[in-house]
């Protein structure tokens, strides 16, 4: 397989999931280049060299297009998504409740294995359908159950100290809603999700638009 670069990482990644949505809409048979810039808003070029990347990608397509159901397993297979990795919600405010029951068929590749709080009579009183446990477990269950993944839902004054509780449990990446900047080791890959910033990026490009 060629080196993939981070761009194309991120078009492929999108790229798929436009194709996951175009299979459950019900569409079948293949989709065309056309088709996939018309989705996906890149140039058909753009979309065939990204493509191209797979080790099969001379296969897949033609004249005739893209069978999604031939390239979506090799698109996951060059991003590392082609295995089931498990993960783990700490922090079960609002938000860090509301992805108890996030299992969307999409993410089958994803199983949320636990949920932990620091309040105990939270965890105790939450109707939730993965298991949840107190704060002081998050290293027994992270290593039994071999979590991978943490999305941390936590106030911003306790989001350094969960890192690192996580990290030093097992987790090699996060997913991290509170308003602050983590510091962690190279080896631990951690996303933030602020929605203040994306509100602010979305009406800069609302206004570049005009």
């Amino acid at each position: 397989m060629a080196d993939i670069s981070g761009p194309a990482k991120e078009r492929l990644l999108q790229l798929m999931c436009l194709l996951e949505n175009h299979v459950l809409a019900g569409n079948t048979g293949p989709v065309t280049s056309a088709q996939a810039e018309q989705l996906s808003g890149w140039p058909r070029d753009t979309i065939r060299k990204d493509i191209s990347c797979l080790t099969e990608g001379a296969s897949i397509g033609g004249n005739a297009g893209y069978e999604p159901e031939l390239l979506i397993p090799l698109i996951k297979k060059a991003l590392g998504l082609d295995r089931r990795r498990k993960f783990c919600v700490l922090g079960l405010g609002r938000l860090g409740s509301a992805y108890l029951n996030f299992t969307p068929p999409e993410l089958a590749e994803f199983e949320l294995a636990a949920g932990f709080d620091t309040n105990v009579n939270r965890v105790e009183i939450l109707n939730s359908p993965v298991p949840l446990y107190p704060a002081y477990k998050l290293a027994e269950i992270i290593s039994r159950f071999g979590i991978e993944i943490a999305l941390l839902c936590v106030p911003a004054k306790e989001a350094q100290a969960a890192a690192e509780k996580c990290i030093a449990a097992g987790i090699r990446g996060i997913l991290n809603f509170a308003p602050v900047a983590l510091s962690v080791s190279p080896e631990v890959t951690v996303r933030n999700v602020y929605v203040t910033d994306e509100l602010r990026s979305l009406v800069i490009k609302m206004r570049n638009e005009k």
